[in-house]
């Protein structure tokens, strides 16, 4: 490599880390002084919250690393920019697309970082992040019945209910089927069922074994007996995804779907995003030196009010085709990647006029 790319890419990096550092740092004391009340109030172990910002600082670097980047760029571009350095670089000879090869080695280096720390790193981090919220400071918040949960268990086993009660570990109107070669051979219903010490409580218990001939019918006002299936498996935790590593989290969505999961858009968009957002490391570096390269009148304010602005429209729309996926029937591959296709035509668009 050349000296200018080691001058570059050194700057690059720097000043990723920098923006790391510094900012961590303030979002660690935010949190804190948004949950000091209840970690007092619940007695929190001193080693929980030290493992838990540990786990905190993953979990944001991986959520903010766009946005680092974004800002990393934009920061020492328009410092080499007000200092002419830019243009003495290209009035050396030097083409602009051989001055933003060492910004794409920089994004090479950071996305292939951002890319192992989502496969592996996050879901850990993301466990412990959000364990500690339900275990310390949400433990006493009324959990949400689940409603109408239709689960395919395996091949041949299917399972229905309603108002699913996580802490009470109960449901209403239960029904489990059992098929061989698409016909129904045998069927448990219930009134209620009722997880208690490894068995299953059942009122108004009624099993139905169909036969070529004749059915066979068992009744009991109550019954205890033992099922194939964990009662958790009625409602996965919302956030189960971030904690699974790529391939976990494939068989999990490949299980999910077959179950037929109402939650299964969220979980595809968590996988998109493993993807999506090392990506978005280049798309971000382009449109970060195409708009600050230039000398501009107002000096580096222009340029980060600019680039902030930018900033904020691609998080804008992350979000909200990211909800709008989670809630809806909308394509979760579009929701995830719409904003990276936008902001890599505006990519191209701003890299050609700065070119010029």
């Amino acid at each position: 490599m050349k000296i200018l790319d080691w001058y570059i890419l050194k700057r690059y990096l720097g000043t990723f880390f920098m923006m790391i550092l510094l900012f961590i740092p303030i979002g660690i004391i935010v949190d804190v002084s948004e949950k000091i009340d209840n970690i007092l109030k619940n007695e929190v172990p001193f080693n929980a919250i030290i493992f838990y910002y540990i786990d905190f600082t993953v979990y944001f670097a991986n959520l903010l690393f766009p946005l680092f980047v974004f800002l990393s760029v934009i920061w020492f571009t328009s410092k080499l920019a007000n200092k002419t350095e830019i243009i003495a670089f290209l009035s050396s000879g030097v083409s602009f697309w051989r001055f933003l090869r060492p910004y794409m080695i920089g994004a090479v280096i950071i996305c292939l970082g951002a890319l192992a720390m989502g496969l592996f790193l996050a879901p850990k981090a993301s466990q412990g992040f959000n364990e500690f919220k339900y275990n310390y400071l949400h433990k006493n918040r009324k959990v949400q019945e689940t409603q109408n949960i239709y689960r395919q268990l395996n091949d041949s086993m299917f399972l229905y209910a309603n108002n699913f009660k996580p802490l009470e570990k109960s449901a209403t109107n239960f029904t489990l089927e059992y098929f061989n070669e698409n016909k129904l051979v045998t069927k448990i219903s219930a009134r209620s069922i009722l997880y208690k010490d490894s068995i299953y409580e059942l009122k108004d218990y009624v099993k139905r074994i169909i036969l070529e001939d004749k059915d066979i019918i068992e009744k009991a006002k109550t019954k205890d007996t033992v099922l194939p299936f964990n009662i958790d498996e009625f409602t996965p935790v919302t956030y189960v995804a971030e904690t699974l590593n790529y391939t976990e989290l494939n068989k999990f969505i490949e299980k999910e779907s077959k179950r037929g999961s109402s939650d299964i858009n969220r979980y595809k968009v968590v996988a998109y995003k493993r993807w999506s957002i090392p990506v978005s490391a280049f798309i971000l570096t382009i449109i970060g030196v195409a708009v600050s390269s230039m000398k501009r009148r107002g000096g580096m304010g222009v340029n980060l009010a600019v680039g902030i602005s930018l900033a904020f429209i691609f998080i804008f729309f992350d979000k909200v085709l990211g909800t709008l996926a989670n809630q809806s029937d909308f394509p979760p591959i579009i929701a995830v990647w719409f904003p990276n296709v936008s902001f890599g035509i505006l990519a191209i668009y701003l890299l050609y006029n700065a070119k010029r």
